[in-house]
């Protein structure tokens, strides 16, 4: 009898072997492995897009990352938010004894061994968490990023018998069900749409025969769009963002820079006190950021000096000086990115290690740049109304 996780389909006069997998668990690299001995197929497709692919082809090229253009291309949320989704799935795979993506490197590996074209299925990473980022309004962001947050501390044990249950169709839906209800943006770019990539990509892989490596909860998505026709270069753009939006991020700094200009033509000492607010609340915030990521003390300083100035211009933020800063007084060593994935496992090892403690003396002192921007904000309103 065949496994419950193999599904056969007929696209013409292809045929097509999708592979339901966990991706900690060692049956699924197994199976992978046995598939496509027995198939074997034209083409393997594997759920990695060229990235994540170097990333197993090359597990030392962490070492080569300019963190400075990270920072400078506003990237470190999207970095952070993969490394701690790293975390999470590397303390279950320790757990078990395997290896995470496991069955991906089998599926690689295997394609190497019968000669068959390895076709990498997957959307960029990155255009996703892009599309996932603008789909989300502020609060959906903080929420989203509590989430992600919370699972660093979270030491729940789950065992192999529980992964290879949640291979279960059904569970699986259930599952990303209650996902939608708390997050609505997140399940179109990061299911949805990878779905319909994968299905594509399935499409266009060369051969009769084809072998694909899932996840277990795209083989319902993609087995649903597998003749359709999905136009790839749209999946692929990243939105931009609205023009109202872009209006609004230079609208605010201009209302406040107004404001206090009319106070101190009305009353030179009230503009002077909203001025002092200002920098107080803006500095000040963004300072007590950078102490909760344990900055250096001039990061720390470069923070409260940069924000009142930041605040007043969409194009730099606060959080992108303070990294460049720390990047100039604590630049990550070769030691650091070789402890990264060791690091990454616990709360503590993201503070500890250069690299994990940079992204987050970005996130807090930008965090702490934009609630001062929004109290300082209203105290320069309050006193403008006072004043007039």
């Amino acid at each position: 009898m065949e496994d419950q996780n193999i599904h056969r389909l007929r696209l013409d006069e292809k045929e097509i072997i999708l592979i339901g997998t966990a991706h900690v668990s060692q049956k699924s690299a197994e199976l992978v492995k046995q598939t496509i001995e027995e198939e074997k197929p034209d083409s393997v497709c594997v759920e990695l897009d060229t990235g994540r692919y170097q990333s197993i082809q090359d597990p030392q090229s962490w070492r080569r990352m300019d963190i400075a253009s990270v920072i400078r291309q506003r990237k470190t949320g999207m970095l952070l938010v993969n490394l701690i989704l790293s975390s999470y799935q590397r303390r279950i795979a320790e757990k078990l004894g395997v290896q995470p993506g496991q069955e991906m490197r089998q599926g690689i590996d295997s394609a190497k061994e019968i000669g068959a074209q390895l076709v990498l299925a997957d959307r960029n990473i990155q255009t996703t968490f892009s599309r996932v980022w603008n789909n989300m309004g502020f609060w959906g962001k903080l929420k989203l990023f509590s989430f992600f947050v919370a699972s660093l501390f979270s030491r729940e044990e789950i065992s192999e018998e529980e992964l290879e249950e949640l291979k279960s169709s059904d569970m699986l839906s259930s599952s990303l069900s209650e996902l939608a209800k708390s997050f609505p943006q997140l399940k179109t770019p990061l299911i949805d749409e990878r779905d319909q990539y994968l299905a594509k990509k399935i499409q266009q892989a060369p051969g009769k025969k084809v072998v694909a490596v899932l996840g277990a909860g795209h083989i319902p998505g993609v087995k649903q769009n597998i003749d359709r026709e999905i136009n790839l270069q749209e999946l692929d753009k990243i939105p931009p963002k609205s023009r109202s939006f872009r209006w609004l991020l230079w609208a605010i700094p201009v209302l406040i820079i107004g404001l206090i200009a009319i106070t101190f033509v009305i009353n030179p000492p009230s503009g002077f006190q909203q001025v002092l607010n200002w920098v107080v609340w803006n500095g000040s915030l963004s300072a007590i950021g950078g102490i909760v990521a344990l900055a250096h003390p001039l990061t720390i300083l470069a923070s409260f000096l940069a924000a009142p100035f930041t605040s007043l211009n969409p194009l730099i933020g606060a959080g992108i000086v303070a990294g460049l800063v720390e990047v100039a007084f604590r630049k990550p060593q070769v030691e650091d990115f070789e402890n990264l994935n060791q690091d990454v496992l616990s709360v503590r090892g993201f503070w500890r290690n250069k690299v994990t403690r940079l992204l987050l003396v970005v996130l807090f002192v930008s965090l702490g740049s934009t609630l001062g921007t929004f109290i300082g904000g209203l105290e320069v309103a309050r006193i403008f109304i006072g004043t007039v």
